[in-house]
């Protein structure tokens, strides 16, 4: 019996990592497609201190007080669990039951494993109250942001399946602990020392018999680890991604202030010439492609982009943030990241079904309309509020420049502001000379 659970824990691993690597090379193969991007070696303790202060710590969470403790909840039992789950892992491999207890065993860590048994149970409990409430307010409740356009279909049920998932998951805990705490109670296995939540629970559970206790501990544990496979090949179809993106996407963040945007060297260099013509200016190679501006498809992107893409957690505080979007507008900040997410995703399935060659004929505008772009006001919400650290404005910016650069595609506003910022130098239709008046007016 023991050799035949070894076996098929070893088939349910190999499987779970079969597919769980290919689903994960893919997309590394996706995020790849974007613009190298060089980093700078002595920006790597601030980029550090960012990921440990935003992703472990969860720091920009906590603008929104009670979302951000419920999520706690949620995250620190889902590290410490993990705690259980490495020794799960060693007694599927071996057969054996409780293997670090077992090494721990009468010495002072003895007592720190139960105490880090009883940490996940209150945790545990925890992470359950939390998770029926974000039920209720995805699904009752109807917070704002969760019921935006681009949340219906599988956004709305990927995150609701990840909270059922949850529950399951502690479901699993439980009668594992509480089949076990019971089993030890009657002298059956060998006693690990209180269990805060399963020992109160156990009591329950004394009068059954010693094989029934037996099926209920090992249904609590095949349930827990199954549902740990089935979640780590779920997670690279899932929001839920982030919990591992996450840190990565808050290390390569760009450390340059919100509000700095980023120049195009190949139009500064037109600006100086346009200062001064006679200025020397340096041919470029007749081999060379010219130069595209802003973004048509997402190779167009530096990686780190792509990376954020598939970073977003689709929380929506940034669209709830967007003064466009309260106003009414189009624009959505969690819309673009999430479509240029799904553009990746269309590629890759394309290029699998017909040859890395293959064009469909399609780039992000077919996803992103040029009405939303446009609504964008540059004001940096978005990214002042993303949780991890994802710039929405960097995409916005890179596809608005691609239309007005590349496709001379802009507004009639627009158009006018851009003539006069380059006849008179100022968005205003005026001669520049007349443009300090108002001073010798104030002196008078």
């Amino acid at each position: 019996m023991r050799l035949i659970q070894i076996l098929f824990f070893l088939v349910a691993l190999g499987v779970t990592a079969y597919l769980a690597r290919k689903k994960y090379t893919e997309i590394y193969n996706n995020v790849m497609r974007g613009k190298k991007v060089e980093f700078d070696p002595a920006d790597k303790p601030q980029r550090m201190k960012n990921m440990l202060l935003i992703a472990l710590g969860q720091k920009k969470m906590f603008k929104n007080i009670i979302p951000a403790v419920l999520h706690l909840f949620i995250y620190v039992a889902f590290l410490f669990t993990q705690i259980e789950l490495i020794e799960i892992i060693i007694d599927g491999l071996t057969g054996s039951h409780r293997a670090i207890w077992h090494l721990v065993e009468g010495t002072f860590l003895g007592g720190l494993y139960t105490l880090v048994i009883n940490s996940i149970e209150i945790l545990s409990v925890l992470a359950f109250v939390a998770t029926l409430t974000f039920l209720y307010r995805r699904n009752l409740l109807k917070v704002p942001r969760f019921v935006k356009p681009e949340m219906n279909g599988w956004p709305k049920l990927d995150g609701n399946i990840i909270l059922y998932l949850e529950i399951v998951l502690l479901i699993g805990v439980f009668c594992m602990n509480v089949g076990d705490k019971a089993l030890q109670m009657k002298g059956v296995y060998h006693a690990t020392g209180p269990f805060a939540i399963s020992g109160t629970f156990a009591n329950l559970f004394t009068g059954w018999s010693d094989q029934a206790l037996i099926m209920m501990e090992r249904f609590g544990w095949w349930l827990h680890i199954l549902v740990v496979f089935a979640f780590l090949n779920y997670l690279p179809y899932s929001k839920h991604l982030h919990i591992m993106l996450a840190f990565p996407n808050t290390y390569f963040a760009p450390l340059k202030p919100k509000g700095e945007m980023t120049n195009m060297p190949e139009i500064m260099e037109e600006v100086k010439l346009m200062m001064d013509p006679n200025a020397p200016m340096e041919e470029p190679p007749a081999d060379e492609e010219p130069k595209k501006f802003g973004a048509k498809d997402v190779e167009d992107y530096d990686w780190t982009t792509l990376l954020s893409a598939y970073s977003c957690t689709e929380c929506g505080r940034c669209t709830s943030a967007c003064p466009a979007n309260q106003t009414g507008k189009k624009l959505s900040p969690r819309a673009i990241v999430m479509a240029l997410r799904d553009r990746m995703e269309d590629k890759s399935k394309n290029e699998a079904e017909h040859g890395k060659d293959y064009d469909d004929g399609k780039s992000l505008f077919d996803y992103i309309t040029k009405e939303e772009i446009n609504a964008c006001t540059t004001c940096n919400a978005c990214a002042e509020e993303c949780p991890i650290s994802i710039n929405p404005l960097n995409m916005i910016l890179e596809l608005r420049r691609y239309k007005i650069m590349e496709e001379a595609d802009s507004t009639e506003e627009w158009n006018l502001m851009f003539t006069n910022t380059e006849n008179n130098g100022a968005v205003w239709q005026f001669n520049p000379a007349d443009r300090a008046k108002w001073v010798s007016e104030v002196e008078e």
